[in-house]
């Protein structure tokens, strides 16, 4: 994924959110000084992340995965991810899974829920793609300075600079699924998606909205279908995207 194809899209979010472009262009300018740009500032290793030829879990934190209330569907999400190459997680679900033993390759985080964890993986080597967006400005510059920088991806919704990267994606979750994608994932595999979550609240019920067509425009660009979506593709606009 390019800028140059994700803008478009981009500027769809911004519209329907009615979300400020120039807020998130300067949570990106904060998290690109954070991140430094001087040859004393270690920079992330991209290589680092390549699953080519793999098949990597995207652990979204849904309740199937974060929740108690149905063991079988936990055991069921806890045993896909093991069985996979890689794991991507988001969020809480790289708390969930190292709780159970399962070795998180990449958590994709914005930093709202459990920062804590993202420190504490990039201080035990573990990359972590933190992201800055228009209204988590005062956790980036709370956090980041706290993280091991060599292990710490930095990224955006707007435009990169600097060493701020955009691979596309909107939510923890779908970041995830397009990081993945990126870094050359031969099969994608979906744990921990609930996209009919109770318990969120109306934002976030739209925000995973948006994450259901950004994972359904992947899926075509990918030329594969995801399971998480059966049922739910036919719903889902994604005509006005780029090819």
């Amino acid at each position: 994924m390019n800028y140059e194809t994700w803008s478009p899209v981009y500027r769809a979010i911004l519209r329907d959110f009615g979300f400020d472009r120039a807020a998130d262009e300067r949570a990106r300018d904060v998290l690109a000084d954070l991140a430094g740009s001087d040859e004393e500032t270690p920079a992330f290793d991209s290589d680092r992340l390549d699953v080519s030829g793999e098949t990597v879990a995207v652990a979204g934190a849904g309740p199937s995965l974060v929740g108690e209330s149905d063991p079988d569907a936990r055991s069921a999400a806890l045993a896909a991810a093991r069985a996979a190459d890689g794991v991507f997680a988001a969020s809480t679900a790289a708390d969930a899974l190292r709780e159970a033993g399962v070795e998180v390759d990449c958590m994709v985080t914005d930093l709202d829920k459990n920062p804590g964890t993202a420190r504490e993986l990039t201080r035990e080597g573990t990359p972590v793609a933190a992201h800055a967006h228009g209204d988590n400005v005062a956790a980036v510059r709370e956090w980041i300075p706290r993280f091991d920088l060599e292990h710490m991806l930095p990224t955006t919704q707007a435009e990169p600079v600097a060493r701020v990267r955009n691979f596309g994606g909107f939510t923890d979750g779908d970041r995830a699924a397009f990081l993945a994608d990126h870094f050359g994932a031969d099969e994608l595999v979906f744990v921990g998606w609930d996209f009919d979550d109770p318990s969120v609240d109306a934002m976030k019920a739209k925000k995973l909205r948006w994450a259901e067509r950004l994972l359904r425009w992947l899926e075509v660009r990918r030329g594969e279908r995801f399971p998480v979506l059966d049922g739910r593709r036919e719903s889902l606009d994604v005509d006005a995207f780029p090819e």
